[in-house]
């Protein structure tokens, strides 16, 4: 995840100044090479989650690594605006197969009551891929040039993801003769069965798929602009582009400890609803704390106010759908969510580039970004008094990835 997710999501706004630099575009054209990258992967998700539901997250995987390595040789090689666009789609696409749905599939199959905790272990390493990737990206860049740095960022993830792929990953506890959270065979069979999921054809159909989809894009939306655009905001308040990376790579390296915390609260929340109407208050905070001043104190007031409001994000699906949908179709459900958590990733990172070029600075961006957090509150809210569908559903004969549930 750290990999993964350090030289994609982490460097975006690594590559904004440079390729402005060597072809003259705007920065709004630049970020819609981001947002064209979002759409494609958000499109795709259906498409990667049913690969997952039926084939398993580690064929996914194999085959993913590999054609994202060839994907980022495809990048270096870019020299006009739409091989930008498409390149980057192409990119997206693939890195949709290679990790994140089918690693929120494998830490909800090979984990139950013990979720919380695993998945912000899994979140802590995207944090990591911004406090340790990012400052060698960056170096790479300075050093070698944004091209190299795409082919480097190929090679890494083949030589990384492949090992992990063919030698690591295993679909499920069943394949490796274990059960979930490591229990024995006797504490699986004394423990109460679980609900049969429910088809992504039933989620559709309830009004809380809809909320929560909602609720996760714009939560989101704030979140994915500001991380592609958060070394250009501070380059534009006069700190350095070497601070500014220094900055991020701290935050993230902080966020660590956060996303555990957050994790252990997860186990005990019994609505992640309403934790993540607290993150939203906090994010709310830190934005207002950047719109008034970005003087050292307020910069170092809004940073630790975002580690604290992004704690949940990496772990938000697989707990909220995974407890109200359940576990049999999660990548499935997961994906169409991401179709429409990507109707706001799309739009916020152009969003922010064109009021950057219209107005010179990022305080209008600030503004909106305040009031898509305030939406994902009011959501999430909603999404608290609703009931779960899975609780009308039937009990399973077998545990979700064992033998018998197929």
């Amino acid at each position: 995840m750290a990999l993964g997710s350090g030289v994609s999501f982490w460097a975006f706004g690594l590559y904004i100044e440079p390729l402005e630099s060597e072809f003259g575009w705007s920065r709004a054209e630049v970020s819609l090479g981001f947002s064209a990258a979002l759409l494609a992967g958000g499109v795709s998700g259906p498409l990667v989650g049913r690969w997952v539901d039926v084939r398993g997250p580690r064929s996914a995987i194999l085959v993913g690594a590999t054609l994202t390595a060839l994907s980022y040789l495809l990048l270096a090689t870019t020299s006009s605006l739409w091989q930008w666009y498409a390149y980057s789609a192409i990119n997206a696409v693939l890195r949709q197969l290679m990790f994140f749905i089918p690693f929120m599939a494998l830490i909800s199959r090979w984990f139950d009551r013990r979720r919380g905790i695993a998945t912000s272990i899994l979140g802590t390493g995207f944090a990591l891929g911004g406090f340790v990737v990012v400052p060698f990206v960056r170096l790479a860049i300075d050093v070698l040039g944004w091209r190299e740095s795409f082919v480097l960022a190929g090679i890494v993830i083949a030589l990384t993801f492949l090992p992990i792929g063919l030698w690591v990953v295993r679909n499920s506890p069943a394949d490796a003769g274990l059960q979930p959270d490591g229990a024995s065979a006797a504490e699986a069979a004394a423990a109460p069965p679980p609900q049969v999921g429910l088809t992504l054809q039933e989620a559709l159909r309830t009004p809380l798929f809809w909320v929560l989809a909602c609720g996760f894009m714009t939560f989101f939306f704030g979140m994915f602009a500001w991380l592609v655009h958060q070394v250009p905001f501070y380059e534009s308040v006069g700190i350095s582009r070497g601070t500014a990376a220094l900055i991020v790579s701290l935050a993230a390296g902080a966020s660590v400890v956060t996303r555990l915390v957050a994790g252990l609260l997860a186990d005990r929340a019994a609505r992640f609803e309403a934790v993540v109407m607290a993150l939203a208050l906090v994010l709310i905070a830190a934005m207002v704390t950047l719109s008034i001043s970005t003087a050292p104190l307020a910069v170092a007031l809004f940073v630790a106010l975002w580690i604290i409001g992004t704690a949940g994000g990496p772990m938000m699906e697989a707990l909220i759908l995974t407890r109200a949908f359940g576990v049999t179709h999660f990548a499935t459900i997961l994906g169409a969510v991401v179709v429409v958590e990507t109707v706001g990733q799309i739009v916020s990172p152009t969003v922010a580039g064109a009021i950057f070029d219209a107005t010179g600075s990022y305080d209008l961006a600030l503004l909106v970004f305040i009031g898509t957090f305030a939406a994902s509150f009011v959501l999430f809210g909603i999404a608290l008094r609703l009931p779960r569908p899975l609780e009308a559903k039937p009990v399973a004969l077998a545990r979700p990835g064992s033998e018998a549930a197929g």
